[in-house]
């Protein structure tokens, strides 16, 4: 059961604007995404949001919609290839980092406003998930992402 890193995204300065597309993230234990200056280290769990493209897809589909262009559902890493909230409660190595998927994401506001109905569609097991750094590392596009090895996730 292994997925790949479709895209990566980091928050603007300014909320509500576009996500910026990026290579490669760096992420820090406890503190997040090093390049995502809007929420570096703010002592919160939410520290990486993560989203399936399959599930974008669908949501589209199901809306009528061509498609959403990567990171426009404003999540930090698009995946490919595997069940993200199958995972939660677990560790998973993204790329070298490995996180805490701890909890399912809440669609906010900004969805609807990008698609109407797609808020609604993001509920229920269909939205990805929040994420929290326990080991730090870099993660690049088309990094692997896999359950954690117990004994490097510690």
């Amino acid at each position: 059961m292994a997925g790949r890193v479709a895209s990566l995204h980091i928050h603007p300065a300014k909320s509500g604007a576009p996500l910026s597309p990026v290579d490669t993230i760096h992420l820090v234990a406890d503190k997040g995404i090093e390049e995502d200056a809007r929420y570096f280290n703010r002592r919160s769990r939410r520290q990486v949001t993560l989203i399936e493209r399959e599930q974008i897809a669908a949501h589209g589909e199901a809306l009528g919609v061509a498609g959403f262009a990567p990171g426009e559902v404003r999540s930090n890493i698009e995946t490919t290839g595997i069940s993200l909230v199958a995972l939660i409660g677990q560790r998973v190595q993204v790329g070298e980092a490995v996180l805490d998927f701890y909890a399912p994401r809440t669609p906010c506001h900004q969805m609807d406003a990008l698609c109407q109905g797609l808020r609604e569609l993001m509920e229920d097991s269909r939205q990805g998930v929040l994420a929290q750094v326990v080991r730090s590392g870099a993660v690049r596009i088309g990094d692997a992402i896999q359950l954690a090895n117990i004994e490097t996730a510690a």
